[in-house]
């Protein structure tokens, strides 16, 4: 269509259909922008997946219920007295989860251990993935440091880790401090080696490659151009870490190598069960149906945290 026939049709003279676009030096020179936010994208499609966010909800929720359980409790858990008289007493208005094999309220224990065991699995989750990732970038990225570590990876590695918290418990002793030391000292395994695999794999890539033609260093390197890539996986190991510690706690204090009997765990009062648990029933449920409650729904929210940090999965 020429331009008279676009006069015709609007009505307006050829001047007032065109008009020259001015110039301006500044906006010329300014890029593309773009409000993309990474960790907008990762809230937004986390948020996407409902059922991830209800199990997030549901773990919230035990683990501010633990504090509150113990104010709206009957009995103080610093002040439980043995009373065998009220032994294996069952749920009832006085006792809501009623009494273990001494008589004492079994609602205030089965929550402070709830507290104890989430709080041992964070320290352990933050200590294991703070350790790894250290160790797996000078792993992945120092060539020469490679082959020491990886001796020392498989001398770890190769003994089960049972048999580590078994000589600790026997040798040094049972308590928070020192399960949490021993798990993180023996539990960075899997992180360290994940992030040096994925370390091997962006080290020479070309940016990198000019980076260190340009004299950046090592550490910049690491922290700028490689570590932003492992977020997902980083999150996926520490999101595992959470329930995988809380299962292996409640493993060792079910063998008698957990923590010690005047800390209680969720693993302490499922060994404590073990012996009358088919009498009385109760004494097995309680701890249970957290435990499971708890590894269940963090395992699949941490999942869907992972997925949602990939950014792979972004648009």
């Amino acid at each position: 269509m020429d331009t008279k026939e676009l006069e015709k049709k609007y009505g307006k003279t050829e001047s007032e259909l065109f008009s020259f676009a001015e110039y301006h030096p500044e906006e010329a020179e300014k890029t593309g922008y773009s409000n993309y936010s990474y960790w907008g994208s990762v809230v937004r499609n986390f948020l996407k997946n409902k059922p991830a966010v209800i199990m997030c909800v549901i773990f919230l929720a035990i683990f501010i219920f633990s504090f509150f359980a113990l104010k709206i409790g009957k009995y103080d858990y610093t002040d439980l007295r043995v009373d065998n008289k009220l032994k294996f007493t069952s749920p009832n208005a006085e006792f809501w989860f009623g009494t273990d094999n001494l008589g004492r309220d079994y609602w205030c224990q089965v929550w402070y251990a709830t507290q104890i065991s989430i709080k041992l699995a964070a320290v352990v989750a933050v200590g294991e993935a703070v350790l790894g990732i250290i160790i797996g970038l000078i792993w992945g990225y120092i060539r020469s440091l490679d082959r020491i570590i990886t001796e020392i990876y498989n001398l770890i590695s190769n003994v089960p880790m049972i048999i580590y918290m078994t000589l600790i418990a026997l040798m040094i002793g049972q308590s928070f401090f020192i399960m949490a030391v021993s798990m993180t000292a023996f539990g960075w395994l899997n992180m360290a080696r994940n992030v040096r695999n994925l370390v091997i794999m962006y080290r020479d890539r070309e940016y990198n490659l000019v980076s260190r033609c340009l004299g950046t260093k090592v550490s910049r390197i690491l922290t700028k151009n490689i570590l932003p890539y492992l977020v997902s996986v980083i999150i996926m190991r520490l999101t595992m870490s959470i329930p995988g510690t809380i299962g292996f706690e409640s493993t060792l204090s079910y063998l008698g190598l957990g923590l010690d009997v005047n800390t209680p765990s969720l693993g302490i009062l499922l060994r404590n069960s073990r012996s009358y648990f088919l009498d009385y029933p109760y004494t097995l449920f309680f701890p249970a149906i957290i435990v499971s409650l708890v590894t269940i729904t963090f395992y699949l929210a941490g999942s869907a945290v992972a997925d949602a940090c990939d950014p792979r999965n972004h648009v």
